[in-house]
């Protein structure tokens, strides 16, 4: 089987994701077409340079529907005859943009892909496709269907997270994503979006809020708590499926939650021999990838039984894994999955997460897998793994090795 290797992963930095922010005016095209062309200019890439762009997002209705992969490779710089995929696995579709394609590649599929993801949650609102999921009562009844807020609190009350517990890790996210932004951490990554006149119109994130801490957390109201207990109840639903759970303890809220945010990121993958003929130097290896469908009740659990997956897979060890990137759609999901490995958090999310800097929902798992490899090559770490939760019950996970 061919390896495939990581050559360079970049991503835009995330703008709020509501009227008044810096990227609401940016399409999720356009944003896909500035990732695009940075990773040509960046790379040299000329004419059909690759075999295709598998490209990632979550709301795939208006104008993020079609197949946005392919019409962001027409509104690019990139040679037409590079065909476009567009793929949807929720959270994770960034992420499982890039295990396609390096799966694409170690089976002989081609040399050399992009893959990544978009979202403009500003501009399509999540939920806005109308996701059968939810709202097929034939489906939402016979399994138990609660929104994701209420899944995490599920999580909390299942595993005993605590209030404090969400809100600690949330101080921590921002006072780490406010660190590396001051120690330029992103610096080789993040590229600037401009306008037509060249003019910068984002050039860091902007969602974070650095001066968090846990008197301002302590004021918040439980964001879910009426959502479950009065209209329309779905507290009873879930105890309905976990009737050994005497109540839904409600500890999250926007501050220990992942932040609504616009943004894009892609990698270029490839195997080696390719990468050779362009003059391209590997940064590192994709030694697994791996997906699973889980609980679709309490849903956000994934990253544990995907990372016991792969870890099956590749013959690893936890303890094998240097660094980890969990993303962090909320407090109680991260702090399960340290618990259910007993990581270390100082090995964990090292520059923040979405809590502090937003998740932009179809790029995210393109965005950690970059902050992992970059982090990798900082502190000259050897092995890292990047995994998210899923909506409806799944989880993925990749794992780099650095060449």
């Amino acid at each position: 089987m061919t390896d495939a290797y990581i050559f360079d992963a970049i991503r835009t930095p995330r703008g709020k994701g509501r009227s008044d922010g810096s990227l609401n005016e940016v399409t999720a095209l356009r944003l896909s077409a500035v990732v695009l062309n940075e990773l040509a200019a960046r790379s040299g890439l000329q004419g059909h340079a690759v075999e295709d762009v598998i490209w990632g997002n979550a709301t795939q209705v208006k104008e993020q529907g079609g197949c946005l992969a392919r019409t962001a490779v027409l509104a690019s710089d990139l040679d037409e005859r590079i065909p476009g995929l567009s793929i949807n696995r929720f959270c994770a579709s960034g992420l499982e943009a890039v295990n396609l394609a390096a799966n694409q590649v170690r089976g002989g599929a081609g040399g050399g892909y992009i893959a990544g993801g978009v979202e403009c949650m500003s501009r399509v609102p999540m939920g806005s496709d109308g996701a059968a999921v939810a709202v097929d009562p034939t489906v939402a009844m016979s399994h138990y269907f609660v929104p994701q807020g209420i899944s995490a609190d599920i999580i909390a009350t299942e595993y005993g997270i605590s209030r404090d517990d969400a809100d600690l890790f949330a101080v921590e996210s921002q006072k780490r994503a406010a660190a590396a932004w001051e120690a330029d951490r992103f610096a080789g990554s993040v590229i600037a979006v401009r306008d037509v006149n060249g003019l910068i119109i984002l050039d860091r994130d902007e969602y974070m809020r650095p001066g968090t801490d846990m008197q301002a957390l302590g004021a918040l109201k439980p964001a879910f708590k009426d959502q479950g207990e009065v209209m329309p109840g779905f507290d009873k639903v879930a105890l309905m499926k976990y009737p050994h759970l005497e109540r839904i303890n409600h500890v999250h809220h926007a501050g220990n939650s992942s932040g609504i945010v616009d943004g894009a990121a892609g990698l270029l993958i490839g195997s080696k021999e390719w990468g050779e003929a362009l003059g391209l130097k590997p940064r590192a290896r994709i030694r697994a990838t791996a997906k699973i469908g889980t609980d679709p009740t309490i849903m956000l659990t994934g990253p544990v039984p995907v990372t016991q997956k792969i870890l099956a897979d590749s013959g690893l060890e936890i303890g094998d894994i240097d660094l980890f990137e969990v993303n962090e759609a909320f407090s109680a999901v991260v702090l399960r999955f340290m618990q259910a490995f007993n990581v270390d958090h100082g090995k964990l999310n090292v520059n923040g997460g979405a809590i502090a800097m937003g998740h932009p929902l179809g790029a995210s798992g393109a965005i950690i897998l970059g902050t992992l490899l970059d982090e990798m090559e900082r502190t000259d770490k050897a092995t890292g793994l990047a995994t998210l939760c899923v909506a409806s019950g799944m989880g993925a996970a990749t794992i780099i090795e650095r060449v």
